[in-house]
């Protein structure tokens, strides 16, 4: 079993207070020691695996703020604390982050895969002096996970790819697509690790089932909100629009994690509001 970290966006707005349109690249601008902080929190409660806080350092995120001149500062920045905190903690492996383009959960505002994929090519670039592994995260459509894997392809390094289901039932993705209609794209492209992520632990526990026996490594990391909101849309929102469980503490996530596991996930973490206490329970149950 390997053990992922768990969110960093949402451990970093209960350290800031407050929620931005920028997500956690803010912290890269205000308070980067947090970043760093949080990497070091994870990797001490058990994570084998630090994921760069680039998951929102994308061209259409920072033109909307008038801040594209920052991608590439920022970009290393974030690798340079994930692959700091590595160091220091003297093992694991830094995955480097690529995010929806777009934005999350809403794969219709997605440019065509082909596009996409010149995007991601060019940060993954930028990403590979750094990182041991590129991990498409989120992503919600088939043709949105074809434009990371094509665009991520091109570093010879491993590529992982977190597909994001619907809330309400976990056979689909959030485009509507069945999940099982992927397997075909993701068996052309052959990741190294096929995973589902930021969705409830409920559909996470539905979708598993629909990937295993098609011959990838399996992952799981769910997300610790009640729902998307419909107002949770466009590059502006921000997340103070999603509410928290009351309901997923460590014990409580752990008991989704054991069952991913026996669905045949050999990597499990943490998504958003997903943090250091529940990466804690799991890695000390599977032994890590």
């Amino acid at each position: 079993m390997i053990i992922l970290d768990g969110g960093m966006g949402q451990e970093l707005v209960k350290r800031a207070g407050k929620a931005t349109d920028l997500w956690s690249m803010q912290a890269l601008l205000d308070f980067p020691a947090s970043v760093r902080a949080i990497h070091d929190e994870y990797f001490t409660a058990g994570a084998e695996i630090a994921t760069t806080n680039t998951y929102s350092i994308l061209p259409d995120r920072l033109m909307s703020k008038g801040l594209i001149e920052q991608l590439v500062p920022m970009t290393r920045s974030a690798c340079e604390m994930a692959l700091a905190a590595r160091d220091a903690h003297g093992s694991g492996q830094v995955a480097g982050s690529l995010g929806p383009q777009g934005f999350s959960y809403q794969p219709d505002k997605a440019p065509p895969a082909e596009q996409a994929a010149e995007v991601y090519a060019d940060i993954a670039r930028l990403h590979a002096e750094y990182v041991d592994f590129h991990i498409l995260e989120t992503m919600s459509s088939i043709d949105q996970a074809r434009g990371g894997l094509m665009g991520a392809g091109v570093t010879g390094k491993p590529v992982w790819v977190s597909l994001s289901v619907d809330d309400s039932d976990g056979t689909k993705l959030r485009s509507g697509e069945p999940l099982s209609g992927a397997i075909l794209m993701l068996e052309e492209f052959q990741p190294a690790t096929v995973l589902i992520n930021c969705s409830v632990p409920e559909a996470v526990s539905q979708g598993l089932p629909v990937l295993a026996g098609s011959g990838f490594n399996l992952g799981a990391y769910a997300n610790g909100f009640t729902g998307i909101h419909s107002d949770f849309n466009s590059i502006h929102a921000t997340v103070d629009l999603l509410k928290s469980r009351t309901d997923l503490g460590p014990e409580q996530y752990l008991n989704f994690a054991k069952t991913w596991a026996e669905m045949g996930a050999s990597a499990i973490g943490g998504c958003c509001e997903v943090g250091p206490k529940h990466i804690a329970m799991m890695a000390k149950h599977f032994g890590v």
